[in-house]
This record gives structure tokens, sequence and C-alpha cells, in this order.
């Protein structure tokens, strides 16, 4: 019998929806009499703990701390549960409280480590995680020979959040003594993406440099309304001004993560760019340059003028 912990995250006291997602795919390497675990550090994690009791979750852990995010005391919290509990495997959320603490943990306790894992799978009862290479052009499968424990990080966005009501035990844990080298100075709202939603998107229409003036975009916006499309760019159409960051697809924008159609009209196909959607299964490329990058990953590509075939597409609808 073997235990997966999960290490939830929390922002001014709210709950993270990653950290359900983290709860699928735990709950999709299960073995027969494992126990799942999930972890919360806040202010007041009994608040929370409801929100995590999920199908497939056998306890929740409470921490009372700070609603402010201190990655020694998350990492002290962990290392704690490891030594005392020697757990098959620890998940949590990819993302900017993921990379504080994660890679010192697993460094300072010999653990399996791989981050921004896609997939998980068990081959022959041993863990195997996949994640993407060399700027998203390959796939690969990571095993861990010889490692107890498996600390990983789960890309958002690519694993439903779990739910079904559980009925998981609560377990309040002290907080460990840690040496916090940071100090919290205050929380400043993220941007308002004005209800814009790359990463949730499941048809995505993308403008790169072929739309060549601000005063062409507005058709493009409409276009996208018009067949149900979310629009996105590539990043120099967000750097020009001429859409906001929040469309941006790529490497420095967002991750077209829940897409099925992606269309690129007069986007190059910079490995910038591809890393936010060359995952999506359908890719259609137009754009009037031949040898545009775009075209060696669309599943289909048309070579020809943008506006033109943006103005077919309208009249169509």
């Amino acid at each position: 019998m073997g235990e997966i912990i999960v290490i939830a995250t929390q922002r001014n006291g709210e709950l993270r929806p990653s950290s359900l997602e983290a709860i699928t795919a735990a709950r999709g390497v299960k073995q027969a009499g494992d126990s799942l675990a999930v972890v919360i550090v806040a202010a007041d994690p009994q608040a929370l703990a409801g929100g995590l009791s999920v199908e497939g979750v056998d306890e929740v852990i409470a921490v009372k701390a700070s609603d402010d995010f201190q990655p020694d005391l998350v990492e002290a919290v962990a290392a704690e549960l490891v030594a005392q509990r020697k757990p098959s495997l620890v998940l949590t959320a990819h993302g900017v409280d993921a990379w504080s603490f994660a890679p010192t943990l697993a460094a300072r306790n010999g653990l399996g480590f791989a981050t921004d894992v896609l997939a998980l799978r068990r081959d022959g009862g041993d863990l195997v995680a996949t994640r993407a290479g060399y700027a998203e052009k390959v796939l690969m499968d990571i095993d861990f020979p010889g490692k107890e424990t498996v600390l990983l990080t789960v890309r958002t966005n690519v694993f439903e959040p779990a739910a079904g009501q559980g009925s998981a035990k609560v377990t309040d844990m002290a907080a460990p003594a840690a040496d916090i080298a940071t100090t919290h100075e205050g929380w400043k709202p993220p941007a308002d993406a004005g209800g814009i939603d790359i990463p949730g998107s499941e048809f995505i229409l993308s403008i790169g440099r072929g739309v060549a003036d601000e005063s062409n975009v507005e058709q493009f916006l409409e276009l996208a309304d018009k067949v149900g499309a979310t629009l996105g760019c590539s990043r120099p159409i967000a750097d020009n001004g001429w859409l906001p960051k929040a469309r941006q697809v790529g490497q420095s924008g967002q991750l077209a993560a829940s897409c099925r159609l992606y269309v690129a009209m007069g986007v190059s196909g910079s490995v910038q760019h591809q890393w936010g959607m060359k995952h999506v299964e359908n890719i259609v490329a137009v754009n009037s340059d031949p040898e545009a990058s775009i075209f060696s990953i669309a599943r289909y590509g048309i070579v020809g003028d943008m506006f033109e075939i943006a103005s077919e597409l309208e009249n169509h609808f």
C-alpha cells in the first residue's frame, strides 16, 4: 500500500482550480491500495478543506499558516510529509508557486523529478511521465528507476478538474519551523483580461504579422465573433498594442491548452508561438508565404491572401 500526496495551492485564501487538476492527475495513476492525501497551507485551511474533499481523496491535511505564499514554508511542509509518510508520488500544479519550491524540494530530498508534465501513466506498475522538450518539438517519456518518491509538477488546463463529492478526513498538521527568506509586500491582482480565456477556448482564430496594420484587426475580431472563435494573436500584435496581452498565444503569452481547432491567419509560426499551440490536434494555417514555418505543423494549409480568405469565411456565416 502506497500513498500519493497533492500539494494544493491557494491565492488570498481562495483555492486555485489547478489544485483540482493535480488531483485528477493523481487519481489517474492511483493503484489498488493506494491512498490519496491533499495538503493545503493557508490562514484558514479548514475553510478550503471542503473544496478539496472530492471523489478519490482520502485525506486533506490542513496546515495553518498565512495566506501569503511562502515557498520556504511549503517546502518544509512537503519535506516533513515525505520524510514521515514516504509517498510514492508528490504532485503539484506547474506554475510560479511550484517553480519557487519544487526544484529545491527534489534536490534536497533526492526525489525523482519532472516539471510541466502533460500526461501520466503506469507501465507495469512503474510511473511514466510525459513532458515536452526542445521548445515543444518533441514529447518525452520519463521514468524514475531507483527513486522511492517522485515529485512532479503538472501542466495546468490539461487535466480536467476533479469533481464528485468525497468524504475525506481532515487532519491538522502543525507548520514546521522554516527559515523564511521572503517577505510579502502586498497583493496586486492581475490585469483584467476582459473575459478573454485563451487557455480555456476550444476554438481559436489567431492573427499575426500578416494583418499588416492595426486598422485591419477589427475585421478579424468580427470574424472570430461570427464563427464562434476566440481571437488570439502572435507576439508582434500584442507588442504593438493592437490587441491586449491576454490574447497572445505562445511562450511569453498563453497556452492554448483546451483548443481543438486553431486557425492561424498571417502567422509565420515562430518556435515561441508554436510553444503555445503546436499540440492542438487540428491546426489550419493561412499564409501568403508557402515557406512559412506554420505549415510544418498544420494539418491543413492554405497559401493565399488572409484578407480574401477571411472575407470568404465571413460570407459563409
